[in-house]
């Protein structure tokens, strides 16, 4: 099919298909003439998949890039498919404290000694009374201190004990995640970054729904 069909059949202009093909997000199709090529099925699953990713899962297009890259890397091992698909979507780790004349490639690995723990001392606490076996160095854990500090600013009263409550609900979900998850590898780092993107608004919408369902039984009840 031409560019013009492929914008039909995905239901995407041609201004964005070539917007997508020069940022390097959708392949180049056969080349048939020195101004035409010609686009196929591959194509068209392409197409969706990045409208899903930037759309759906609401990543910026350097974000897709990277979850295109991790899905076709052809070195990756099975046991570093969480990691992989977690560096997708997150992006480069930021590396602090590094000295005169380090490198980008220097520090390869938890307890290196280059990056500091991430996260307030209060959610390093949480996370080791919970014995979680997590990199210290993961921007989640900013994340995490930063949301558990908002709440408390809220006075919400997000304590330990619901965070706990939440935590071990978190884990029954991402047993399911991981044991989802495929033996080959690469379409394990398929499976699990669109898995992370795409279910997340799924979980976010069940929350809701599951509020609704909590509040109306258990008001008819009392």
């Amino acid at each position: 099919m031409r560019i013009s069909e492929l914008a039909e059949v995905t239901g995407t202009t041609v201004t964005t298909l070539k917007f997508y093909l020069r940022r390097g997000l959708l392949p180049p199709g056969r080349v048939v003439t020195r101004t035409q090529a010609e686009y196929d099925a591959e194509h068209v699953e392409r197409v969706r998949l990045v409208r899903a990713l930037s759309e759906v899962g609401g990543l910026d297009l350097a974000a897709v890039g990277r979850v295109l890259e991790a899905i076709e890397s052809p070195d990756i091992g099975r046991l570093d498919v969480m990691a992989t698909a977690q560096h997708a979507l997150s992006g480069p780790r930021e590396r602090e404290g590094r000295g005169e004349g380090e490198g980008p490639g220097d520090g390869e690995g938890p307890g290196d000694g280059e990056d500091p723990p991430r996260g307030d001392e209060r959610t390093r606490a949480w996370i080791a009374a919970r014995d979680w076996q997590v990199d210290p160095r993961d921007a989640a854990l900013d994340r995490l201190a930063a949301s558990w500090s908002a709440c408390d600013d809220a006075g919400i009263g997000l304590d330990e004990v619901r965070l706990d409550a939440y935590a071990d609900a978190v884990e029954r979900i991402a047993r399911i995640d991981v044991t989802s998850v495929p033996p080959e590898p690469a379409a394990a780092v398929r499976q699990v970054v669109l898995g992370t993107v795409l279910v997340e608004p799924v979980l976010a919408s069940l929350r809701l729904l599951a509020q609704q369902h909590t509040a109306i039984t258990e008001g008819r009840r009392s």
